[in-house]
Formats: C-alpha cells, sequence, structure tokens
C-alpha cells in the first residue's frame, strides 16, 4: 500500500493569517449603517491593495480552478474591481474644480454622484460577501475596524501657494501643437466609445465584446496616459502655460478621460469576467461548503449561504451596464469631442505656417475620392489651407472646391493630348478617308505604352457614333480621345503641381496622401495610406 505523503495544508488557518487585515477592512465596511462617506481614498487604497495580495495568494493555490475556494476568490477579486472603480470616481469628484471642463450635454457632477452611489453599493455587498463565505470555509474573522480615524479624508480647504518660478521651456508652441495634433488624432480613433455612447440601453450587452472589451479600453486609457505624460512633461509649469488659459482645459479634458477610461476598464473587466463568462452552475455545491468530492469542508459552516454569496449573483447586469456606457462610456466620448475645438483652435495660433509643392492626381484628376480625402486632413486639423493651380485659389478644406480644380487639370490635359498625338508617326498624314477607329486605338496603344495614358476598360470600345463629323484627322482623332475619357473608358497622365499654403503639420500629412497616391492607384482601387493618415479611414 502506497502512503500519501503530499504535504497537507490547512487553508482555512493559513488565511486566516494572511487575510486577517483584509477580513478587518471588509468587516467595517459591511457593516450596518456604513455609508459611501465612509469609503474615503486612504481606505480604498488600503482595501484595494490588500485585496490584490489576497487574491494573488489565493491564485497560487489554483483557487481559480477549486470549487471550494473559488467563491472566496471571486469575492476578493470583486471587491479589488470596485475599491479600484471607486477610488478612481472619488479622484473625479475633487478633482472637478482643477479641471475646468467645458460644458457637455448632461450635467457630469449629479452622474458621477449616482455611479459613486451604485459602486459603493456593491462594494459594501461584497465586502459582506466575502465575509459570508470566508466564515463558511473555517476562516477566523477578526474584530472590524472600530477606530477609524487614520481613514478619514479631509480636503484641504486652501492651496498652497504657487511661488515655483514657472521654466521658459524651449519650443513650447511646438510641444503644444504637437500635443494637440496627437490629441486630433486619438480623437479621431476613439470610435469604439462614441458609437456605444449614443446606443439605448437595450442595446448594451450587444456592444460588448465589439467594440466594448476590456482590452480595447485598456489600449485607449494607455493612449491617453501617454497624452497626459506628453502634457506634464513638455508643458506643465511652463511660461506658456501661465500665459495660455486654454491649455490647463486641455490638460483637464486630457486626464477626466483617461480616469473615467480606467472606470470603464475595471467594470467591463468584472462584466466580461464575472458576469457574461460566469462559472457553470455546478460550483453551487462549492458555495454550500461541499468539497469537490462531495465531502464537508473542514471547519466549514452546514448552513447554506445568501443567494448572492456568489459574486455573479450579486449584481444584476443591467444597472452595472448603465454605469458603464450611460457614465463612463458617454461622458468620456462627449469629454473627447468637446475638446476638438479646442485643439484646432490651439493649432491656428501656434501654428507654423509655410508652402508645399505636390502633384495632383497622375490620371484621375481630384476626383471625388482624392478631394474628399485632403478636404478630410485640413478639416481634421481645423485650420485655413489654400491650393493653388494655375493662378487659381481654392479652398482646401471643401471638396467641391477641390473638385473645382479638375477645370484647370482637364484643360491641361487636352492641350498635352493634342501635342502627343500631333508628335506620333502617321497622324498627320492619314487622309481624311483614313479608317479612324483603326488609327485610334493604334494611338490608344501607342501612348498607352509609353506610360502616358491608362486603359480603364478592355476590350477598348468605341462609340457606334464618331465624335465628330468634321475637322482634320487630327481633330476628330483628339474628339474621340476626349470622348473615351469622359465615358471612364481611358485617361490621360498629367504631370501638374499644386502649391498648397497653410501649417507645416496639415502640409506634412497632405504630403503622405499624395506621396501615397491620394489614396488610389493608377486605375482607381483603394490602397493602403499610411500608418499617420490612420484616422482618414475612420472617419470614411
Amino acid at each position: 500500500m502506497v502512503r500519501d505523503t503530499s504535504p497537507k495544508l490547512d487553508m482555512g488557518a493559513h488565511l486566516t493569517r494572511r487575510c486577517r487585515q483584509l477580513l478587518a477592512l471588509a468587516g467595517y465596511a459591511a457593516r450596518k449603517g456604513r455609508t459611501d462617506a465612509d469609503l474615503t481614498r486612504p481606505f480604498l487604497a488600503d482595501l484595494q491593495a490588500q485585496a490584490s495580495l489576497v487574491e494573488e495568494l489565493l491564485d497560487a493555490y489554483g483557487a481559480r480552478q477549486n470549487r471550494l475556494w473559488y467563491p472566496v476568490r471571486a469575492a476578493v477579486s470583486a471587491i479589488r474591481q470596485f475599491s479600484t472603480v471607486q477610488y478612481e470616481l472619488l479622484h473625479i469628484r475633487y478633482s472637478l474644480p482643477s479641471y475646468c471642463l467645458l460644458a457637455v450635454d448632461k450635467p457630469f457632477e449629479p452622474a458621477t454622484e449616482k455611479a459613486m452611489a451604485f459602486c459603493g453599493g456593491r462594494l459594501r455587498q461584497y465586502c459582506g460577501e466575502l465575509l459570508i463565505v470566508a466564515r463558511q470555509r473555517g476562516l477566523k474573522i477578526p474584530r472590524a475596524l472600530t477606530a477609524v480615524q487614520e481613514y478619514a479624508e479631509q480636503v484641504p480647504a486652501i492651496r498652497l501657494p504657487h511661488d515655483r518660478k514657472s521654466r521658459a521651456a524651449q519650443s513650447v508652441g511646438e510641444i503644444v501643437s504637437r500635443l494637440a495634433t496627437a490629441y486630433l488624432n486619438l480623437a479621431a480613433e476613439s470610435d469604439l466609445v462614441h458609437a456605444p455612447a449614443q446606443a439605448a440601453a437595450q442595446e448594451y450587452q450587444r456592444c460588448i465584446p465589439d467594440p466594448i472589451s476590456e482590452e480595447s479600453l485598456r489600449q485607449l486609457e494607455d493612449r491617453f496616459h501617454s497624452l497626459q505624460s506628453l502634457y506634464d512633461t513638455h508643458v506643465q509649469e511652463t511660461e506658456t502655460e501661465d500665459l495660455d488659459a486654454q491649455l490647463p482645459v486641455l490638460r483637464g479634458h486630457i486626464s477626466v478621460v483617461m480616469h473615467l477610461l480606467r472606470t470603464a476598464t475595471s467594470l467591463c473587466h468584472f462584466y466580461q469576467r464575472h458576469l457574461q463568462n460566469a462559472a457553470p452552475p455546478a460550483r453551487a455545491a462549492a458555495v454550500r461548503g461541499k468539497s469537490p468530492t462531495g465531502a464537508s469542508a473542514a471547519g466549514a459552516s452546514p448552513a447554506a449561504p445568501s443567494p448572492s454569496a456568489c459574486p455573479p449573483a450579486g449584481v444584476p447586469c443591467q444597472p452595472l451596464l448603465e454605469v458603464l456606457m450611460n457614465y463612463s462610456i458617454a461622458f468620456a466620448s462627449q469629454f473627447i469631442v468637446e475638446a476638438k475645438g479646442l485643439c484646432q483652435e490651439m493649432l491656428k495660433r501656434y501654428s507654423n505656417v509655410g508652402t508645399m509643392q505636390l502633384p495632383v492626381p497622375r490620371y484621375r484628376g481630384f476626383h471625388v475620392r482624392p478631394a474628399t480625402l485632403l478636404a478630410k486632413i485640413v478639416q481634421h486639423y481645423g485650420s485655413q489651407v489654400q491650393m493653388e493651380l494655375d493662378d487659381e485659389s481654392y479652398d482646401a478644406s471643401s471638396p467641391i472646391e477641390i473638385f473645382r480644380a479638375n477645370e484647370r487639370i482637364n484643360a491641361a490635359k487636352r492641350w498635352w493630348l493634342s501635342r502627343e498625338v500631333s508628335a506620333l508617326a502617321g497622324v498627320q498624314e492619314a487622309p481624311d478617308n483614313c479608317d479612324l477607329e483603326s488609327l485610334v486605338r493604334r494611338v490608344v496603344i501607342t501612348l498607352a505604352a509609353k506610360g502616358v495614358l491608362v486603359i480603364y476598360r478592355q476590350p477598348l470600345e468605341l462609340p457606334p457614333q464618331p465624335a465628330a463629323a468634321s475637322g482634320t484627322v487630327l481633330q476628330r482623332i483628339i474628339q474621340e480621345l476626349s470622348q473615351l475619357q469622359a465615358t471612364g473608358k481611358i485617361d490621360i497622365a498629367a504631370d501638374l503641381w499644386a502649391r498648397f499654403s497653410g501649417d507645416h503639420r496639415v502640409l506634412h500629412d497632405i504630403a503622405l496622401l499624395a506621396h501615397a497616391g491620394y489614396g488610389e492607384d493608377n486605375y482607381g482601387n483603394n490602397v493602403e495610406l499610411p500608418r499617420e493618415l490612420t484616422y482618414l479611414r475612420q472617419k470614411e
């Protein structure tokens, strides 16, 4: 007979020692009569830290895969998530006066208080449930905290004088422009919050996990955190910040969006992990204090806990989704959008105006797609850019204005076409009664072989009726080619250049677009835009 020499562990006794502080904090939060006012930031910081330590310990023992100890682990995880959210909400509440936020559609402060009421209630509930499942598994519950003066939070009524000298940073104007540009690009790439922010309550669940998920929200949160770091490193405490009242407003919007996304990330994590992907009903036996083999756990109470002792049953989905979607996501979207105009105004004031010569689309000219993409770049930055072509000026923010430039482009093509056809051998000498269709086909093939004409439809079919019944052979050929071009069967190369004037950041993006063929190849097929122009794809 083989003796079992594997180490034995009294989990109840061991966890009692390791969980003493967490259980004491949970007992304080769950005590009857406690309110959200007792959940101060000092208290929440300790609660979150202790929950993280215990959760790591339980994971090290494999509690996630154990039916008996999983409910303890789930309650601890819920406490960690909701203490994190509640801390972020308190930060938002106390930071509102310094954020200098622009007005949005819905009152933000009452919505923040409502979100805190829900999250604080759920946090206290999970603290109570942790005590229940811990006691059932033989853990000794310490006496709840009574003297909690150390957790009192008194918000300073006064501020220390700002008597440090502001630094004279070099090229702050360039940094502000870079910051505003980065914000506008990030705002354009925040569709994952803009669309769900408009969703009706009955559509909330369909928004998860696409486009809303813990992963997508965390990535967006990290990018706003990086944006805040850029501001704090290069703009904060500079003379430029002292003189420009709009800069602290932008900093406030970046910060509040970052904190809202943090709450959204934690809430979405909880919904996906503990509600949407809840463990199967088989673990209900473990909640009642049974081991996986059906035997009673050592030290466990035979009494069954309340139905809400298992976290997924403790929070109805819809109220949590209301906070996630109608508060965190909706207000993040609104504050992102509101600051776009602010950034566009900054780019105008800190603009570095220049000029740039760029090629026009070689074959198809500024038809709908190239004109639209070009205008979207200018609209994205909100600055003024002029396009000049043959002494004619166009507003580059207007697709219709840009499209109007095709009159000049087509006129140049007709002039060039007449010159090229005239230079072809045999055209000038052709008799009036020549086979015009064969001659036109030979001209098209010859010019296409030279790379100055592109054939869109093959085999090439000429209209049944000639474009011109009279005139010289050269004139009739030009008319036939012009008709083929007008019907989209061929197009003519135009090596023309336009002169753009405006802020150099906008011109930089226009240059990227131009070198990418304005988003098309010679045949009008879409091509991949440079990574820096991702915001154009998301606006289409």
